[in-house]
């Protein structure tokens, strides 16, 4: 097809039509001086620089949901780590769940049964001879040690928070927070060493004759009366846990009464109520929720503990704890103890029932974690403001 030339002055512009699609290319016309010339720019380089910035244009895309991905695999990795655990672990105590059955929340015995004999099956499962286990002890006696540490913890805790927010200078109270923050990193063997070496010891001299020679002889008191023994046993076991689960408790106060309004404080003091009334009607009601949690969290640090209280418990297997000062065992305990003889079960039965007793330790866990959560919700319940009734 033809082109049609513009010019004028010294330069003109030419728009050159290809043949059937009509699509004009744009090009220069350069006249004047020794010389002229036609400089035309064709489209694809307009195509290829337009195709450029799509390609930046997806890449910055991609570039600003990395961050978002990255934070939501993140947060994914908690839920998948606990399914893949509960899952593993099911599957590797689906056999001793089938042999045991509901028998094992109400057996005492733990009998791995003879390991010498020909292996015998039941109930599809592969088993020693005489092979028996009951996990009623290791139940009882976790819950009961745990239920120790928490009385015992839980206002010695709060007291020393209180104390290191309300009472003590700046620099004292620096100190000993330094010192709670020390003693909840502390090794866990350390402080089953020192149980059993000095505190079981001297709670069997000094203290445990003390409770059971005067507790009242009633039926319900019974718990607290009996041989003292010689310091292993449940006793001691709640008094390590306790020592272990105060500085949590404590340090995590700490941080929530520092956050309470000191003008609300100042307010009820300016009431004319004194500073123990003041911290119970103020600071206390503004961070009890945060009590329960960190009560919780400090019992899930009870429940799973394993070293210590395999140090100082007596690692007992089949006795209840009927008695404050009986040696005894808990799951976590049972687990880290039985295990490496565990392994010299041909039949594999002794490792999955480790694997049940797991299984139960995680279900007290869980259901005790989601018991705090609805406290926690109504302990919360109506107190938005910071003071409670009254004031």
């Amino acid at each position: 097809m033809a082109a049609r030339v513009v010019s004028g002055g010294a330069a003109g512009r030419v728009w050159r039509v290809s043949g059937t699609a009509g699509r004009p290319r744009q090009g220069l016309a350069g006249t004047g001086g020794t010389g002229g010339g036609v400089m035309t720019v064709d489209r694809s380089a307009a195509l290829d620089g337009s195709g450029r910035s799509r390609v930046l244009a997806v890449i910055r895309k991609l570039a600003g949901r990395a961050p978002k991905t990255f934070l939501f695999g993140c947060a994914a990795v908690p839920l998948v780590a606990l399914a893949f655990v509960v899952v593993a672990l099911t599957v590797k105590a689906m056999p001793a769940i089938r042999y045991n059955g509901f028998g094992f929340f109400t057996r005492r015995a733990w009998n791995p049964g003879s390991t010498y004999a020909q292996l015998v099956t039941t109930h599809g499962v592969q088993h020693p001879v005489g092979a028996s286990y009951g996990a009623l002890p290791l139940i009882l006696g976790t819950l009961e040690s745990s239920a120790i540490a928490l009385v015992l913890a839980v206002p010695i805790g709060i007291a020393v928070a209180a104390v290191v927010v309300e009472m003590l200078p700046a620099r004292m109270s620096s100190a000993v927070g330094f010192c709670l923050e020390v003693l909840a990193g502390v090794p866990s063997v350390v402080y089953g060493l020192w149980g059993a070496y000095t505190l079981g010891p001297f709670l069997a001299r000094h203290v445990s004759p003390l409770i059971a020679n005067h507790i009242p002889d009633v039926p319900v008191l019974r718990f607290f009366k009996g041989p003292v023994g010689a310091g292993e046993g449940l006793l001691s076991s709640g008094v390590v846990l306790a020592i272990m689960v105060v500085p949590i408790i404590a340090a995590t106060t700490r941080d929530l009464l520092r956050q309470v309004p000191r003008d609300s404080v100042y307010g009820a003091t300016a009431l004319g109520m004194t500073g123990s009334e003041a911290f119970h009607a103020v600071s206390f009601r503004w961070v009890r929720s945060g009590i329960v949690g960190v009560s919780m969290l400090g019992l899930g640090r009870a429940l799973g503990e394993t070293m210590a209280i395999a140090m100082v418990s007596g690692a007992e297997l089949g006795v209840n704890p009927h008695n404050l000062y009986l040696t005894m065992t808990t799951i976590a305990a049972t687990i880290v103890s039985q295990l490496d003889s565990a392994f010299t079960d041909a039949s594999g039965l002794a490792v999955r029932t480790l694997g049940e007793a797991a299984l139960v330790l995680a279900a007290i866990t869980l259901l005790l974690n989601v018991a705090a959560r609805l406290m926690v919700r109504r302990v919360s319940a109506g107190t938005a403001l910071p003071v409670g009734r009254g004031i």
